[in-house]
């Protein structure tokens, strides 16, 4: 079952992880490790799923401390942040929006995480499509965003979280 999964979604720049994935009839699903159920498997899916494995297995993101798809309510409309990292206080830290492979990352797709954040206020915003994946810092002193060369560990986040 899995080696014909791995032949039909698409390589990602990012490591392999051995992610649980399930047919049912014509439909195919992925277990969110998050939210601890199957979910249809989307090429969105499959990007935010290998990213949370990513930020956990790599990045040393607390697993506990991870949500996806929360809802929140943004100038009367409701949306959904793909994934959103919190301090140990319950503060947002980081959020990710995950597009398909075949999604290009453009100004707009910044511009959505940025109005997410409004409401969020974390000072890391990942934009990724699994191919290509974008880092920016909020720094308050200057109002502004500033690209990171990398995405940091969790530590980083929480130690840059303390000093501000």
């Amino acid at each position: 079952m899995y080696v014909y999964f791995i032949e039909i979604m698409q390589k990602l720049n990012l490591p392999t992880y051995d992610l649980s994935i399930k047919f049912e009839a014509q439909n195919k699903y992925i277990f969110d490790i998050l939210r601890k159920k199957y979910l249809v498997l989307t090429p969105e899916e499959w990007v935010r799923q290998n990213f949370v494995h990513f930020l956990i297995n790599e990045k040393k993101f607390p697993q506990s401390l991870m949500n996806t798809e929360i809802g929140m309510k943004i100038f009367n409309t409701q949306k959904r942040s793909d994934i959103v990292v919190y301090s140990k206080n319950g503060n947002p830290v980081a959020v990710v929006e995950c597009k398909a492979t075949d999604v290009k990352i453009t100004q707009q797709t910044f511009n959505q995480i940025a109005r997410y954040n409004i409401k969020l206020k974390a000072q890391i915003l990942i934009v990724t499509n699994g191919l290509t994946h974008y880092c920016v810092r909020y720094n308050k002193a200057t109002n502004k965003y500033e690209f990171l060369h990398e995405i940091p560990f969790y530590s980083q986040i929480i130690k840059n979280e303390d000093n501000q």
